[in-house]
């Protein structure tokens, strides 16, 4: 008895400390990072007392607010790019089987989760130098980071809501159709809401995907546009300066925050739908 008690037991203590070590191997260094912020000393390995003086000269640091400034007006613009193109995509996919060169259409689609992106980051420049030297247009800068960021975005959100939409009863739009709702109407009214969790979703994986690339911008970017990870990345070969512990910390702070409202939306909302056809089959 005792024997087949400590044989699961063991199995759970052995499964929660592996899942403790990932933990720790993942989140340790971003709270080192948070916590030597506040080092007074400009070497990382030395703890000189804790200070918000490296907070302050990050409000003086223009070049690097300049880069934070482009690299959120950037991801926020992706995000919701991504978002809007990423639903009529999965939309198409799920909804409509069968099309001329729908197979075609799901390897573009997916082509940029599998393609490096030095490739992809190559590839576009060529083409925009091309067409730079053709027509005059576009500049390097914040629109052909974008749109390169938007080339990455586009493939992660359309995985994301087509899972979700590949979940949807059919029959609830179907009832929807039945009762006489247009097409465009059981859209917003039936399943724009049941796919709200995985846009939100697909929205912060997009944005947070975008605020961090180096690769497709430091091909993508011109003078005057650089963004906040190529001059983190530009800085880091002369050595790091603890303004840059701040800025990642302020970021860390932020997307944390962000992380845990959408989480918790996310959660309310399951919890309300889970309800609501708890009730619909209740009175069927």
């Amino acid at each position: 008895m005792k024997r087949a008690l400590l044989g699961p037991l063991a199995t759970r203590c052995f499964a929660a400390g592996w899942l403790g070590l990932g933990f720790i191997f993942l989140y340790l260094p971003i709270l080192a990072l948070v916590i030597y912020s506040f080092n007074d000393s400009r070497l990382p390995a030395v703890w000189g007392g804790f200070t918000l003086k490296w907070f302050a000269a990050l409000a003086d640091d223009a070049e690097m607010l300049a880069g934070l400034w482009l690299s959120l007006q950037i991801a926020f613009f992706t995000a919701c790019a991504s978002v809007l193109l990423g639903t009529l995509a999965a939309f198409a996919l799920v909804k409509y089987r069968r099309f001329g060169g729908r197979t075609l259409f799901a390897g573009m689609l997916s082509a940029p989760l599998v393609m490096p992106e030095v490739i992809i980051g190559l590839s576009l420049l060529l083409m925009l130098v091309s067409l730079q030297r053709a027509f005059g247009f576009p500049e390097r800068g914040l629109m052909t980071i974008w749109l390169g960021h938007l080339l990455i975005g586009l493939a992660y959100a359309t995985v994301v809501v087509q899972a979700r939409l590949k979940d949807l009863p059919p029959e609830l739009e179907e009832a929807a159709m039945n009762l006489g709702a247009r097409p465009a109407q059981v859209f917003f009214l039936v399943t724009m809401p049941m796919i709200a969790p995985s846009l939100l979703s697909a929205w912060l994986l997009t944005f947070t995907l975008s605020l961090d690339d180096v690769v497709l911008s430091a091909f993508l970017s011109g003078p005057g546009a650089t963004t906040m990870p190529l001059v983190i990345f530009s800085r880091a070969r002369l050595g790091l300066s603890p303004s840059i512990n701040a800025v990642a910390t302020v970021i860390i702070v932020v997307v944390s925050i962000a992380v845990i409202v959408a989480s918790y939306l996310i959660a309310r909302t399951e919890r309300r739908r889970s309800q609501e056809m708890a009730q619909a089959q209740h009175h069927a």
